[in-house]
Order: C-alpha cells, then structure tokens, then sequence
C-alpha cells in the first residue's frame, strides 16, 4: 500500500467532475493498478440534503454509487498516467448494488475499490462504502477507457 495521498486538487485534474456532482475529497491507500480509497466527508451543506429529506438527511445510495465510480476512475488514471491523455473513464454497468446503512451529515465515508480484472480498455471494480467498521454500500462497477466527447 502506497503513503501516497492524492488530493482535490489533484482529483480534478484526473476526473472532469465537479460541484456539485464531485463525489470524492481526497484518494488514498493506492496501489496503482489494483486497489485505492476515495475519502467524502459528507456535510448538511451537500445540496441534494434540501430534498433528501428534509428532516431526516440522508445520501441518495445514486450518488454512493457515483463516489465509487469516481473513485475507481481516479484509481484508472492514477495507474494508466499520460496514456490516459486526451481520454475518460466512463462508467458502463453496475452491478450486486446493496444498500446496507444510511450514510448521514457528519459521516466520512471510506470507499474501498479493488481491481477485480482489466482487458484492454475495460476495467471492473468490487466496491464497499464505509463509515467507520459499518458498511454502508457494495456494488460492482464497471468503466471503460473512450476518447472525450464533445
């Protein structure tokens, strides 16, 4: 495992997202070309906390998903470096989604994804979403190595 920490900044710079729609705050625990850690701290000031729900804030278990999809890309381009050059990450499928514990303001959330295999442009993670020893979410997520579109 890699002391190597990479942070917002340096996510965006890897991945196109941005606010509101960027999901990961820091990447961590890297070992290039198999497994990574995308840090959210999760806070009451989130925009999608104004609908979901008011009263009793809760992450939508969407954007979960999209935390460990953007974690996984950060993980891909970290790995791949310049040949990535000019080209995106682009999430394909989905698949197992569980939902096990709400994810709520105050949370950090730990989203652990693990190579499960590569062929060319093509890779497919397993991913658990934690806060703390509670798991909160598992899926597996598959991307795909494609030139930007415009």
């Amino acid at each position: 495992m890699s002391n190597t920490v990479i942070d917002i900044r340096q996510i965006m710079k890897m991945i196109p997202h941005r606010y509101p729609l960027l999901l990961i705050d820091r990447l961590m625990d890297i070992v290039p070309n198999e497994s990574a850690t995308g840090l959210k701290n999760v806070t009451i000031n989130e925009n999608f906390f104004q609908g979901h729900f008011p009263g009793a804030p809760v992450m939508p278990g969407v954007l979960i998903i999209e935390a460990m999809a953007q974690t996984s890309a950060a993980l891909v381009v970290h790995s791949t470096g310049a040949a990535l050059e000019g080209k995106l990450v682009y999430f394909m499928a989905i698949d197992g989604a569980k939902f096990r514990r709400p994810v709520t303001p105050g949370d950090t959330l730990h989203i652990h994804v693990k190579k499960d295999q590569n062929r060319r442009n093509v890779w497919k993670f397993n991913c658990e979403a934690k806060v703390g020893a509670d798991l909160c979410a598992e899926a597996n997520i598959t991307a795909m190595i494609m030139d930007a579109v415009a």
